[in-house]
């Protein structure tokens, strides 16, 4: 698929994405993506924001592909119930293990557990061996439960600005790698 043909979905994680990170650059860069907005950046309601996620979907008048970071990851997979429309794939980054207690803060544990169902679509998780949201053996487990081609991104803390992963051009050829291989009539 080209960009073109999907409707994109940016669906940032806690506090939102700020200007310097991928998800924002990348919503700049692509012409058919937007961002899915919160209601509530820094206290999020897990009922809420999957709440718009699948609005957005179920919106969308071309096949949707998801880009989801850190808390937009649990998000966007705790969503897919309430998807009214199919999805052409989903592009996951750093998720957090959310079934955690120590997580920070803690009322991130209601985005979880997580569902350890196939997903309906290809996709991709990409994930850090130095994450401090989440272990990369966790990560892992979660792309194979899900069947994710699973991206080992290396010591890359937890690929946001923060981590020196603002314009991050590997994460937009191997997005770029993703879509090309999505076929043009899923979703």
């Amino acid at each position: 698929m080209k960009v073109k043909d999907t409707d994109i979905l940016i669906v940032p994680g806690y506090t939102n994405s700020g200007p310097d990170h991928w998800q924002s650059r990348w919503e700049a860069k692509l012409s058919t993506a937007r961002r899915v907005e919160q209601a509530e950046w820094s206290k999020p309601v897990r009922e809420d924001w999957t709440a718009r996620v699948a609005e957005a979907v179920n919106e969308a008048t071309k096949p949707v592909v998801l880009v989801a970071h850190s808390l937009g990851v649990p998000t966007a997979i705790q969503a897919l119930p309430l998807c009214k429309k199919p999805i052409a794939g989903g592009f996951f980054v750093a998720p957090p293990d959310v079934a955690n207690p120590k997580i920070k803060p803690k009322h991130l544990m209601t985005f979880g557990p997580y569902p350890r169902d196939p997903l309906p679509f290809p996709s991709m998780v990409i994930a850090s061996r130095n994450d401090p949201f989440c272990d990369f053996e966790i990560a892992e487990d979660l792309a194979g439960a899900w069947g994710s081609l699973f991206i080992d991104a290396g010591e890359a803390g937890h690929l946001n600005s923060e981590s020196g992963h603002g314009p991050w051009p590997e994460g937009s050829m191997t997005f770029a790698h993703f879509l090309s291989r999505l076929s043009a009539n899923s979703g």
